[in-house]
């Protein structure tokens, strides 16, 4: 499975690095000037979790900013009681 939010849709982007060096004019200098571009990508912060869709629980992978704007729906907690041993 890819790196998407299933409610946002957020997924993984390609962009690039910027290296520079030199000092700025307004500081005195000459300028910056830029000595390499390289690519690089911008990862979403996709969470897999348990959330209940359409009535069913299922496991989703949903982005961080998605859990904190509660477009999620949790689901309840599970109540577990052990059987009880009946030795008679």
């Amino acid at each position: 499975m890819s790196r998407v939010c299933h409610f946002t849709g957020k997924r993984t982007v390609a962009g690039r690095s910027i290296s520079r060096r030199g000092k700025a004019k307004r500081l005195g200098g000459v300028g910056r000037k830029v000595t390499g571009i390289t690519k690089r990508k911008f990862k979403p912060n996709i969470q897999r979790v348990r959330a209940v869709i359409d009535g069913k629980v299922c496991r989703i992978k949903v982005s961080a900013k998605a859990i904190r704007m509660g477009l999620i729906e949790k689901p309840a907690k599970r109540v577990y009681k052990p059987a009880e041993n009946v030795s008679d």
